[in-house]
């Protein structure tokens, strides 16, 4: 920037070139009728007119250069911002504005704009030499400046309500398209494409209307010091014909006040121009300084040896991004390498939320989730995905190979452990029978599968390189018999390499391979030990159950979801048995 305003200041110096030439001209070239002089004044001229010229280019150059050195020094931020900023807090509509406003940021940083307001600070220049032309030609140039000053200030304060709603509007209509997009097969199996479509035709006239009003009060501003501009210069002619006539000055400063003037209100007249641009420019930088300061850079963490021993949670509370009551709370316990623990409880219960902290996907409210002792910030966040597997509900695969996903997009992917993490989720088979096996492209969010193909394969990538810690939430949740013996002999093989399985689920058939059983309710863990023993103590419960639901409080006959789950496979003590023992 400094660079650009050192070149800016040449060009405002070399812009003197037309002024001083055509004073020469006229007060020293035709007064003494001499040909050498006028040709050795244009060559000097022609010099100086092309260094200008050159110096244009550059800073133009120099300005698209900065935008992307802006770009690159902030896309990485604004990426992470992106992603993270869910984890964290509720983001209000378009969740890739920060994205376009610093795609907006860089489009001006990397046009005329900043030119302009660079050569705004060499207008007392002008202006001074405005006054040693002659005292009147210079209060003429100052009013001239200041009507200029006072449109560019009025035309700021008119056009930031506009720009604001154009903006706003903008990101309703964005909205709308895309959950549109994302709801195509409901829009077209219930025929709500008509409905729909003239909700969003209505955003889009909204949107419309908005950016015309900005562009309204655009237009008038700087149609009205163009227009200004232009009287201005005609009226430092008439001033300065005035004074020739006077005999105070002669023509060549004349003409040269009339064009220094023109140079002196130029800056004025783009800033006018570039005023829109400018203020979406700044709300833009406003908005991303804001998502950068609430989402800063993770600090440097010192490198931890693999875990090995032990998951522990103590007195974990977590709050989901955008809540104000936490929906899990006083959860603790302690689960050994070697070990698989089940996480059962109906709908709402809070398992989905546990396993996310588990993950470190949400930060504890209060408490902390340790693997060896180490709370899970003190892990650097790619240390920790090496050594962390997790399948989460809503399987988000990625455009891509089916190799690529499952190797989590590593760099330098090792293709036996594709193949034996595949082999683990029991989904091998499968890709094989793929049109390019392993090198088929899924599309975006994976498409291109089914919705048991991208859990089988979202299974594999959480098995993939052999974690320590695999969490797997409702894995079976879209799959048949044959994959959820899949996740039975995943989480038993995890099992068998010392390293720790968590499923929560709401089937009675993920308990199979598991040894320890968390029940929760509410949030809170009503059961935790090891599965037999939760198993027959909340199977005891089942009378009691159904002489509270006689009164009222559940169907008759019917048990509430979190016994019903768990006893189920107590009911039938030698099944269980023998399930728990093949695996195991």
């Amino acid at each position: 920037m400094a660079g650009t305003a050192l070149i800016s200041g040449v060009v405002n110096l070399l812009a003197l070139t037309a002024p001083l030439f055509m004073l020469q001209v006229y007060d020293r070239v035709l007064s003494s009728r001499s040909v050498p002089t006028l040709v050795g004044l244009a060559v000097l001229a022609a010099g100086l007119y092309a260094v200008q010229g050159v110096l244009d280019v550059i800073r133009a150059r120099v300005l698209l250069r900065l935008g992307d050195a802006l770009d690159a020094r902030l896309s990485g931020r604004v990426h992470a911002a992106i992603v993270g900023l869910p984890l964290v807090a509720r983001v209000p509509g378009d969740g890739l504005q920060p994205l376009r406003d610093l795609d907006t940021v860089r489009g001006f940083v990397s046009g005329s704009g900043p030119a302009a307001f660079f050569d705004l600070p060499w207008m007392p220049l002008y202006l001074g030499l405005c006054f040693l032309f002659h005292v009147w030609l210079g209060v003429t140039a100052l009013a001239s400046a200041v009507l200029l000053v006072a449109v560019a200030v009025t035309a700021d304060a008119f056009s930031r309500a506009p720009v604001a709603a154009a903006l706003r509007r903008t990101t309703e209509r964005n909205v709308m398209m895309e959950a549109d997009r994302r709801g195509a097969e409901a829009m077209c199996a219930m025929g709500l494409g008509l409905l729909r479509a003239a909700r969003w035709q209505a955003a889009a006239a909204d949107c419309l209307a908005a950016h015309r009003r900005a562009g309204d009060v655009a237009a008038l501003a700087g149609g009205i010091a163009k227009a200004l501009r232009t009287m201005l210069q005609s009226a430092m002619l008439a001033v300065g014909a005035w004074l020739v006539i006077e005999q105070q000055t002669t023509a060549g400063v004349m003409i040269a006040s009339s064009i220094v003037m023109g140079r002196a209100l130029a800056p004025v007249d783009a800033a006018v121009a570039s005023w829109k641009p400018f203020l979406t420019a700044r709300q833009s930088w406003a908005r991303l300084a804001g998502l950068l300061a609430l989402m800063p850079p993770a600090g440097e963490t010192l490198a931890l040896p693999p875990p090995a021993c032990e998951l522990r949670a103590e007195a974990l509370a977590v709050v989901p991004p955008g809540r104000r009551r936490p929906t899990v709370a006083g959860v603790g316990f302690a689960v050994p390498a070697g070990s698989a623990l089940a996480v059962i409880g109906p709908s709402g219960s809070g398992k989905s939320t546990l396993v996310r902290a588990l993950v470190g996907v949400w930060r504890p409210a209060a408490g902390a989730v340790r693997l060896d002792g180490a709370s899970l910030d003190q892990w650097d966040r790619a240390a920790l995905g090496r050594h962390v597997g997790y399948l989460p509900q809503d399987v988000a695969l990625f455009d891509g190979t089916v190799a690529e996903n499952i190797a989590r997009f590593a760099a330098d992917p090792d293709p036996a452990a594709v193949v034996a993490a595949a082999q683990a989720a029991g989904v091998h088979a499968l890709i094989l029978r793929f049109e390019s096996g392993y090198a088929t492209r899924i599309g975006e969010a994976g498409a291109a599968l089914s919705a048991g193909q991208r859990q089988g394969i979202g299974l594999a990538r959480a098995l993939y390189g052999d974690p320590f810690l695999v969490v797997l939430d409702e894995p079976d949740a879209s799959l048949d018999a044959d994959g959820e013996a899949a996740v039975a002999r995943a989480i038993a093989a995890v099992r068998a390499r010392r390293g720790i399985a968590v499923v929560a689920a709401h089937r009675p058939a993920a308990l199979a391979a598991v040894d320890l059983v968390l029940a929760m309710e509410a949030g809170r863990v009503t059961a935790f030990g090891p599965r037999d023993e939760v198993l027959a103590r909340m199977s005891t419960a089942r009378p009691a159950t159904a002489e509270a639901a006689g009164r009222g409080v559940a169907p008759r006959g019917r048990m509430p979801a979190p016994l019903r789950i768990l006893a189920e496979p107590a009911g039938r003590p030698g099944e269980s048995r023998e399930a728990s023992d093949g695996p195991a």
